[in-house]
């Protein structure tokens, strides 16, 4: 029971922190990743943008904090108490305002920390130690491990673990898969839309590599001048904002909830977590436009800059986000044409030092796509269609599971729920979502 559970602090628990090198490496174009608070995201470390150092550097800074799997990177600074857990086999190096918690299997274990790090009775603490700044708020580091958190026998932590960690590495899978779609469906994209790659074979006298007979013969086998340079013969060139319309959101402050209901507000900050827990709450007296649904393409044109297709449930949309719909072409479209513009739109909004980054209207109408016939564009639509409707079913399985361990977590660490009550059903969502 429960109520046999120890409270302890972490140190009396066996968990030891280790402070980060308060230094910055140089940054190499390859090399072993430099992990900083941007790479802990949802609990797990992820390397798209990391700074690089070189193996000289990795020897250097992992001499104090050499990080092992299972170990937990907590955040000192900024959004302090959130974590993230080393994977098995990933060498790296740690940055500053981070610190590893790692525990000994004596009264934890391993594979338990990082969810005893997630709970109510670990936030409690952080609120509990926490150091408000005029600038950042922080933690120091002899306090944490003076935090005290219930501790489950060992018996019942890998009980714990094992289930939380089973549906933890099915979302990791679907999201995984979901990157293997999406960057399959970026490929055929770029190659017919970007590239040219049909047209260039067929201009050689080559048949485009693996393509059947009926679509070669859509391309043609020649080029023709453009405010773009070389376009295929026939294909027309536009602006980005007259393939698609480019919606932006409400100041939501100006609708507040009311008696009929509420909306999530959905901000950047929610556009790059992919969910809405913890936002901000809008009255659903707007526009129906404004309201946000799984499968529509967000684009925030302000701060950080990013193309997604929304898969966190119902919400409003807010200023400094476009929705972005079409009634003349397909998502598909339009999407993977928005993230071909996405580099240069990101380039235009970093230059812009003296105000937050963003860009214009004007900016859309100037970049520019290469529109094809219908029958190329119909047939390319059959292509990538279903790798972004894969991507959405996966995306929705995700958040379902996302939310079953949210939800099951609390419930598991502090006793409440005990496994034998729930396994089956977990087993059984489980074999679903695949």
């Amino acid at each position: 029971m429960s109520s046999e559970w120890n409270r302890l602090t972490l140190k009396e628990a066996g968990v030891v922190l280790i402070d980060c090198d308060h230094r910055t490496p140089k940054s190499v174009d390859e090399g072993y990743p430099y992990i900083a608070i941007p790479q802990l995201k949802n609990g797990h470390i992820v390397l798209d943008g990391v700074r690089r150092i070189s193996h000289a550097d990795y020897i250097d800074w992992t001499k104090k904090l050499k990080p092992q799997a299972n170990d937990v990177i907590v955040v000192r600074r900024c959004s302090s108490g959130d974590s993230a857990h080393i994977p098995v086999g990933l060498d790296c190096a740690i940055g500053q305002n981070l610190v590893v918690l790692r525990a000994s299997g004596e009264r934890v274990l391993p594979r338990f920390l990082r969810w005893l790090l997630k709970g109510p009775e670990w936030w409690n603490e952080v609120s509990k130690f926490i150091n408000v700044g005029a600038v950042f708020d922080s933690l120091r580091c002899r306090d944490i491990p003076n935090f005290e958190l219930t501790i489950p026998p060992l018996e019942q932590q890998a009980e714990i673990a094992s289930v939380l960690c089973s549906i933890d590495d099915r979302i990791t899978l679907l999201r995984e898969t979901n990157t293997t779609l999406e960057a399959i469906a970026q490929a055929l994209f770029k190659s017919w839309f970007v590239d040219f790659d049909p047209v260039c074979a067929k201009a050689e006298g080559l048949e485009p590599e693996g393509m059947d007979a009926a679509t070669t013969a859509l391309f043609p086998d020649s080029f023709e001048e453009s405010e773009l340079g070389l376009v295929p013969r026939g294909w027309k060139v536009r602006s980005l904002d007259s393939i698609a319309n480019y919606l932006n959101g409400l100041a939501l402050q100006r609708f507040p909830p009311t008696d009929d209901g509420w909306l999530p507000v959905i901000k950047i900050a929610q556009l790059r977590k992919g969910d809405t827990v913890g936002a901000d709450r809008a009255g659903r007296n707007i526009n129906p436009e404004y309201i946000i649904q799984n499968g529509d393409v967000l684009f925030s044109w302000s701060g950080s800059l990013e193309v997604v297709i929304w898969c966190g449930g119902e919400g409003a949309l807010n200023q400094h986000l476009f929705k972005v719909t079409s009634n003349d072409f397909p998502k598909w479209f339009y999407y993977l044409w928005t993230r071909q513009h996405l580099t240069d739109f990101q380039h235009t909004a970093a230059s812009k030092a003296t105000t937050m980054g963003h860009i214009q209207r004007k900016h859309l109408t100037e970049a520019k796509v290469v529109v094809p016939p219908a029958e190329v564009l119909r047939n390319a639509g059959v292509l990538i269609e279903p790798l972004l409707e894969r991507w959405l079913v996966n995306a929705e399985k995700a958040r379902t599971l996302t939310q079953l361990r949210d939800t099951l977590l609390p419930r598991l660490i502090s006793g409440q729920l005990r496994l034998p009550e729930m396994k089956a059903s977990v087993e059984a969502m489980l074999s679903e979502a695949v």
